[in-house]
């Protein structure tokens, strides 16, 4: 368990070091534009490439986390055990929507690769890169999925600590 959230962590400190990057690198361009240095041609396709892989990176230390997107009004709105039982049906759909996920990712990357199929804007990179993260993360949020899946099944002090 150590080992995987030491990965779930440096994935959430390279997403935050990344958007720092993006964020250093918009300002230099906006700044180097208004002074007549023209622009950095390449710095707006980065930011593109950039944004979902953060995305990508820091989801599962968030879920690890219990701070993802959630409607907590509905289950504080319903009775404590049906609030339960909807979180535990969302982990098991979670965990099935990863499945899916990881098994075309995998189909995409391979494909990808085997064609040698290339993004070409300002840069060209081989466009298996965009989605290479994706089979990966997508993993760790099924294990997340499953742990809180898990945990829910368990009396509260056999839990598994977050």
């Amino acid at each position: 368990m150590k080992g995987y959230r030491f990965v779930i962590r440096a994935f959430a400190w390279i997403a935050a070091l990344l958007l720092g990057a993006v964020a250093v690198l918009v300002t230099v361009d906006v700044l180097a534009r208004n002074v007549g240095l023209g622009t950095i041609a390449w710095v707006v396709e980065v930011s593109e490439y950039s944004l979902p892989v953060a995305t990508l990176l820091v989801a599962p230390w968030l879920l690890h986390r219990n701070e993802h997107v959630r409607l907590d009004a509905l289950l504080t709105a319903l009775p404590r055990r049906y609030g339960l039982l909807l979180e535990r049906c969302a982990d098991a759909i979670g965990i099935l929507i990863c499945a899916v996920f990881i098994w075309f990712g995998v189909k995409l990357i391979a494909d990808s690769a085997r064609l040698g199929s290339m993004m070409v804007k300002t840069l060209a990179v081989p466009e298996w890169w965009q989605y290479a993260l994706v089979p990966v993360c997508f993993f760790l949020l099924g294990v997340e999925f499953a742990r809180r899946l898990r945990a829910s099944a368990l009396p509260a002090r056999e839990a598994p600590r977050a």
